[in-house]
Formats: C-alpha cells, structure tokens, sequence
C-alpha cells in the first residue's frame, strides 16, 4: 500500500520486496580488525602454552638455544603461511577459507576431499577441546578426586551448545566474546611474560647462566630437530582461521593483511617470552618432567594466587572453542552453498542473518564426539591431513596466479613463499608416515578415498531425491531459514 500510494505499480513493488530480501539474506560484514586479530590469536593459544610446552625443550634435548630458535623458526613459518592465506583471502573474499581457494584453484574434487576430512577432524578437535575444558572447570569442585566422566561430559555438551547456539544467533556477540577472552589469555600470558623479565633483570646467575650459555648442551641430531619442529608448529596451529571469516571482514582489502601481521608476530613474540619466563624460574628437567608447567611456575613465582592459572588455562580453551566453533559453522556454510553439503545447511536465519543451521550441523556432530571420548584420540593420525590441505591451498595460489594473472589482488605474497610453504606441507606430510609408520595411517588415508563412495554419485553425477526436498522444506520452515541469495519463493511457500 506505502509503495502504491508512492505512485509505484505492482511490479515495481515486487521488485523492490526482492531487492531489500536479497540484500537481507546475506552474511552481513560484522567483523573489523580488533574482531579478527582477536579470532585469529584466540585461535593459536590455547591450553598448550600454559599445560605443557615441554614437546620443543624434550626433543631439543634440553638444550635451550636450540629450542628458542626452533620456536621462532615456527612462528616464522606460521607467518609465512598467513601471508599466503591473506592473498588468497582479499582476492577471494568468501567464506570457507582453505576450502574455497582449493575449490576455485584446484577443483571440485580436492575440496570435497577437504570437505569430507573436515567434517571428521574439526568437530572431533572442538570435541577435545569442550572435554579439556570441562576438566579445567570441573576439578575445582573435586579437590583431590577426579572429576567424574559423566560431569565432564555434561559440561562439555554444555559449554559446546552454548556457543553453537551464540554463534547461530549473533555474529557480533561471538566476535565480543572471543575478543574478552582473547583479551583475559593475553593478561595471563603477560603476566607470566612480565614476571620471567623481571625476575631476570633482577640478575639471577643461574638463570642469566642458562641464556649465556644457551648452546652449551647436547645439539639435536635431524631427526629429534624435526620432532621439535613439529611440536612447535602444532603450538602455532589455528593462524589459518582468518580466511574462514572474509566474506563478514569489514573492508577485506585491508584488514586481512593487517590483521595477519598484527597477530601473528605477537603471538610469536609472547610465545618467546613466555618459554624465557619458564627457563629464568625452572630448569630445564623440570619444565619437561611438569605436567603443567605454568601451574608450576606460578607455585614458585605467585603462590598466593597461584590459581589465576588453572582459572587461565579454562579461559584460554574456551576462547579457542568460541573461534573453532565459528570457523566450523562457515566451512559447512562454503560446502554447502557449493552444493558438497545438503542445501540447508547454507541457509541463513531471517532475522539475524547468521548461518545458523550450519552451526546446528558442526555442533551436532562434535557432540556425537563427546559420547565416545576415546575415540577423540583417533583424530591424532589425522594431523598430517592438516598440512596436505594448508599445502593443496598454496598449490591453488601458485595456480591461480599462472591461471588468472588478471584476477584483482589487493594483497600479493613474494612469490617463493607458497612455493617453500608447498614444499614443506608435503615433508611435514609424509615425515611421521616415513619415520614412524602406523596401520592408523592407512586407515586415514582410506577414510580420505571414501569420498570419492560419495562424490561420483551425489556431485559429479548428480543423483537426487526427491524426499530430501520435503524434508528440508520442513526444516526450513521450523528453523526459520532461507537461501543466502534471497530466492525463497521457491516450493515451501
């Protein structure tokens, strides 16, 4: 009536209803640089830098030069890595991160492979992560008993669907939590960091002894050199998970690169000064022989709060779910809108826009995971799928640029980068395979040629039934969704 009153006909007036849908029904562009270096360090720390950073030390056989460089030598690489990413991130801007750029230079196949071994590893990982919180959180009220496992996996069911249910609801509210906690792990860390650089300006000679002579003990031979190099790089795991939020980045352009050379470097940064507080308060021996290392280094720095870093620990592991859980929910939304994944799940809420079945679906399957803890620790065979697919995303850089050289790129990484980053995903590949083989490696890589069991019938050639289609027409109606291009006339109308 306000459009024909306006002097409008009816078709105008329709068209302008499809207009203001189409520009609703969309992922809104939420998230600026403060939300993404948040989400980007809220992803690479969490419980492993406070519990047991004694991997890197062990295998550097205690020596404590070799074991610094080796973790800035990660934290290198990992920057290497995100640079890529930031290139493909701002002339790609969508959701899905490695999954999309696989997609566009690899093809269909590879992203399915991706698409497929994700959706095993990346909920059984947040799974994990929901138990080891539950634990940090649970014990207090247990004292010296353990807590029981039925408590544990409550509270990981809970703390799992509480942030399925905050991410499916509000993009904003997710990125607002994951910066205060990002923000709480960070004082955390300062103050460890803090209180190691005091305690060595104070100019303790047994502590200022073992940095002179940082490369005084036994040097590692390649292979333990390796084994450090890999536990360093697993520390810095999660600087990928940008790319996941560019289609909701404000100005992707610029902010992607910015924000990857803010959170990057600091967290190599904190990562140094935290490992050099642990050396200045204890040995070597005793950092490796410390379950809990911060724990610790707390008792004999600040005993009277020492149980800041217990409450730190549950901070930090929650923070990294919160970030993981989002990441997740965006990968399915990519597949799904490729048509890898059933059509609802790239379905957006009407009112707020937040792809909310897909966070129904990640959520869904993590809590599978809770049920049968055990077998969470299945998914360690599957660590070297991680960096095939950070290589397999590289690769579709170097393609890309040779495929499409006019393809508009805000951002370009110096070209050698993705080369030397493909080259060392693939010996980060087969390395574990070649030097410690496992039947547990074929069974992965089986579960990984399953995909094509579902590819070549319900992607390539298309198979389709019918009843899928009153199903999610009843889905789509109960859960208030609808396509993220807006065109819902469609049959459940």
């Amino acid at each position: 009536k306000k459009h024909e009153k306006m002097g409008k006909g009816k078709s105008d007036d329709l068209k302008d209803v499809k207009r203001e849908e189409k520009a609703k029904m969309q992922l809104k562009r939420n998230i600026g640089y403060f939300d993404g270096v948040s989400f980007i360090i809220g992803s690479i720390v969490g419980a492993g830098i406070f519990v047991s950073p004694t991997g890197v030390l062990k295998h550097s056989l205690l020596n404590v030069g070799v074991a610094l460089t080796i973790w800035t030598v990660s934290g290198l690489v990992s920057l290497m890595g995100s640079l890529c990413y930031a290139e493909l991130g701002t002339a790609l801007p969508f959701s899905g991160g490695e999954y999309s750029h696989i997609k566009r230079g690899l093809g269909s196949l590879p992203a399915f492979v991706f698409i497929w071994t994700s959706t095993f590893t990346k909920p059984a990982s947040n799974a994990a992560r929901a138990l080891l919180f539950a634990e940090y959180a649970a014990q207090p009220f247990y004292g010296a008993c353990p807590a029981p496992e039925a408590v544990k996996k409550c509270l990981a069911l809970a703390v799992l669907w509480s942030l399925g249910i905050l991410n499916g609801c509000s993009v904003k509210m997710a990125a607002w939590v994951q910066t205060v906690f990002t923000l709480l792990k960070m004082v955390a860390l300062s103050v460890i960091a803090i209180g190691g650089i005091v305690l060595l300006a104070g100019g303790r000679k047994e502590s200022l002894a073992r940095f002179e002579n940082a490369f005084s003990s036994e040097i590692p031979g390649a292979s333990q050199v390796a084994e450090a190099f890999f536990q360093g790089l697993y520390a810095y795991g999660g600087w990928w998970s940008l790319n996941y939020m560019a289609e909701e980045m404000k100005n992707p352009s610029r902010n992607i690169p910015l924000t990857v050379m803010t959170a990057v470097p600091a967290v190599i940064v904190f990562y140094l000064l935290v490992n050099i507080s642990y050396l200045t308060v204890l040995t070597p021996k005793e950092i490796v022989s410390s379950v809990a290392v911060a724990v610790t280094w707390a008792d004999r720095v600040i005993p009277s709060v020492a149980w800041i870093i217990p409450l730190s620990v549950a901070i930090s592991i929650f923070g990294a779910l919160n970030s993981s859980m989002f990441t997740l929910g965006r990968l399915s939304y990519a597949g799904s809108q490729s048509g890898h994944l059933p059509v609802l799940i790239s379905m957006l809420n009407v009112h707020s826009c937040t792809p909310a079945p897909a966070m129904i679906f990640s959520t869904t399957i993590a809590s599978i995971f809770i049920i049968p803890s055990d077998l969470i620790t299945l998914t360690n065979y599957f660590g070297f799928s991680a960096w095939l697919m950070i290589g397999l995303t590289c690769a579709s850089l170097i393609v890309l640029r040779y495929r499409e050289p006019h393809l508009h790129r805000p951002y370009k990484v110096f070209l050698p980068i993705p080369f030397v980053m493909v080259a060392m995903s693939f010996f980060l590949v087969l390395a574990p395979i070649v030097w410690s083989p496992n039947l547990q490696y074929v069974y992965a890589f089986l579960f990984m040629l399953g995909s094509l069991i579902v590819y070549l019938p319900f992607i390539h050639f298309k198979l389709h039934f019918a009843f899928f289609d009153k199903i999610t027409c009843q889905l789509q109606l109960l859960l208030e969704v609808s396509p993220a291009d807006g065109s819902a006339e469609g049959k459940c109308e």
